[in-house]
């Protein structure tokens, strides 16, 4: 059709509408939000549309920080405005390090209840135990003893120790209780640390039994230094008699070292927490296993005066033991105590009244795991792929540098019976498991170290002499006929030694020790209670327990234990 001339074109149809699927159109990969833009694409229809930031509620937007300004922050570190940028960004440093630093946590000893409040009667010095005379024995010098068992006296058990205690009114924080002594005052065969067959004199020097193998512990321990007592054999292996070591027959005795865990049933050396020596062939003997030390065929006989040298390391280098620090080209020598950065001793203890008189009960250490696995002959014990030494990976069987046991016989040196010893600080000693019982790991109590041990069996007879008058004293020790023991002031060979120290001042030692402990421990109650001065403040302390701080963890009721439960009156 033509127009003026003009071709016309066909008319153009309408192109059908065809409906896709969104399923059939190829999807790009799911956006992060952070790359979504505000209107959603055609190609993109599942996108939600994204409103922009200006559209946002106030709600809804970050808020914005103001930081002030220089002028303003200088105007507020110094009034005078002369404080720069350098000092501010040291004083934020300093503040950043001090809140990098911890808090030092201080630990204390834990405080009990009261199951018995003390009456009148109860402030009087603690009374040695009774004794009812059961044998007597004559020597061959002409001296007679006459052995006790003692009565109305409390033992060391398995999970549970003893110690002396008095009520004092000044130790109103401590619930009115302090450590003590019972007479005789000097060091002696303890008479809570022995077996329970053990016959003892009234002096607490001698010691016999009709039982088997029964062991006494001293009352003092060695925890450093170097110190040096004796032990006489009243009633044992005749002088007469075979050299021959098999025989078992008749009474014999003998003498060592332990710690607290050692066995009083049994002879020392019986376990690997005591180095003892043995009456027949004079063998060394630890975990029960003898080995020769005398000449063939000498035995201790009647008569003989064995004599122990004892060396242990200072403190501080026993705490690097135990705590894994210690380097053995760097700590070869000992260079003594340097100090200690915190307490050191804890004692955990409650006061309880057994019948007549007031004792402190405080947990027991026990035998540990790992070395009683170490001393088991049994095959399926096990045995660590290392031996003790001064770093080995497990604590119990570290061993102490410069540790000794010299042995004379009737003042004649007969050697070295044993060398680095086993450490005994914590964690190397750890208390006692009781059922019902919140015992802490990881304290010293102070009462931690090897103690003299005398063992007899069917009638043996000891005797201990701690000093300052010694029978056969070593040649590095002058005695005068006053008592006073000094040592040569020539220098000596060995950079540590230091002189031989007679057991006996270690008890004063002890004394001063637990005197400054109740103290200690007295002024630190003393600043739980928020330091109180009135009366009815310290009445109400003591009949109702203690004053529990909101900020104070270690100021807490302990639980009862069964002795208290059992002669609380």
């Amino acid at each position: 059709m033509e127009i003026d001339g003009t071709p016309s074109l066909p008319k153009r149809e309408k192109t059908p509408l065809v409906l896709i699927s969104n399923s059939s159109i190829p999807q790009k990969r799911t956006q992060e939000d952070d790359h979504i833009t505000f209107i959603s694409s055609p190609l993109n229809p599942d996108f939600k549309e994204t409103k922009p930031l200006e559209e946002l509620p106030y709600v809804q937007r970050a808020a914005r920080v103001k930081k002030e300004s220089l002028k303003k922050r200088e105007s507020k570190g110094n009034t005078n405005g002369e404080t720069n940028i350098r000092d501010t960004n040291l004083e934020r440093s300093s503040v950043k390090n001090k809140k990098k630093k911890k808090p030092v946590v201080e630990i204390g000893p834990l405080r009990y209840k009261l199951a018995t409040v003390p009456g009148y009667n109860d402030f009087k010095p603690p009374q040695n135990p009774g004794f009812n005379p059961v044998e007597r024995k004559s020597y061959s010098n002409g001296i007679e003893i006459v052995f006790n068992e003692t009565i109305d006296h409390v033992f060391n058990k398995k999970s549970f120790n003893y110690t002396s205690a008095v009520p004092d009114p000044i130790f109103r924080h401590s619930l009115l209780f302090r450590q003590s002594e019972v007479p005789p005052y000097t060091a002696r065969f303890s008479f809570e640390d022995r077996a329970s067959n053990i016959l003892i004199d009234q002096e607490a020097k001698h010691i016999t039994t009709d039982k088997g193998w029964r062991s006494a512990k001293a009352n003092v321990c060695m925890r450093e230094g170097r110190w040096y007592w004796e032990c006489r054999v009243n009633c044992g292996t005749p002088r007469l008699e075979s050299t021959s070591t098999t025989g078992i027959s008749g009474p014999h005795v003998r003498m060592g070292i332990g710690r607290r865990e050692a066995t009083l049933d049994g002879p020392v050396g019986f376990d690997c927490y005591s180095y003892g020596l043995r009456d027949l062939g004079g063998q060394k003997i630890h975990m029960s296993r003898p080995k020769a030390f005398f000449p063939n065929g000498e035995n201790i006989c009647e008569g003989d005066v064995i004599g122990f040298e004892v060396n242990l390391p200072s403190a501080s280098l026993h705490h690097k033991i135990v705590n894994g620090t210690y380097k053995p080209k760097i700590d070869f020598k000992d260079l003594g105590n340097t100090g200690i950065e915190k307490a050191d001793i804890i004692r955990d203890r409650a006061p309880i009244k057994i019948k007549d008189y007031w004792v402190f009960e405080q947990a027991a250490y026990a035998p540990g795991k790992e070395l009683q696995d170490w001393c088991s002959p049994a095959p399926t014990a096990f045995k660590h792929e290392v031996k003790p030494c001064f770093t080995h990976p497990s604590v119990p069987l570290r061993t102490l540098p410069h540790s000794y046991i010299k042995v004379y016989k009737n003042g004649i040196l007969m050697g070295t019976a044993f060398e680095n010893l086993f450490a005994f600080l914590p964690p190397a000693s750890k208390p006692a498991t009781v059922k019902d019982m919140f015992f802490r790991e990881g304290l010293d109590d102070g009462t931690l170290g090897y103690y003299p041990i005398v063992s007899v069996f069917q009638g043996g007879c000891a005797e201990v002499n701690f000093g300052p008058k010694y029978w056969f004293p070593p040649p590095e020790i002058k005695q005068f006929d006053n008592g006073d023991i000094i040592s040569n002031n020539q220098p000596l060979d060995d950079f540590n030694e230091q002189r031989i120290r007679p057991l006996n001042e270690r008890y004063d030692e002890q004394i001063i020790e637990d005197i400054l402990a109740d103290l200690v421990d007295e002024v630190y109650f003393w600043v739980l209670d928020e330091a109180p001065t009135d009366t009815d403040d310290m009445n109400h302390i003591l009949y109702n327990g203690i004053h529990l701080s909101e900020n104070s963890s270690n100021d807490r009721t302990g639980p009862t234990t069964n002795e208290e439960t059992k002669y609380a009156l």
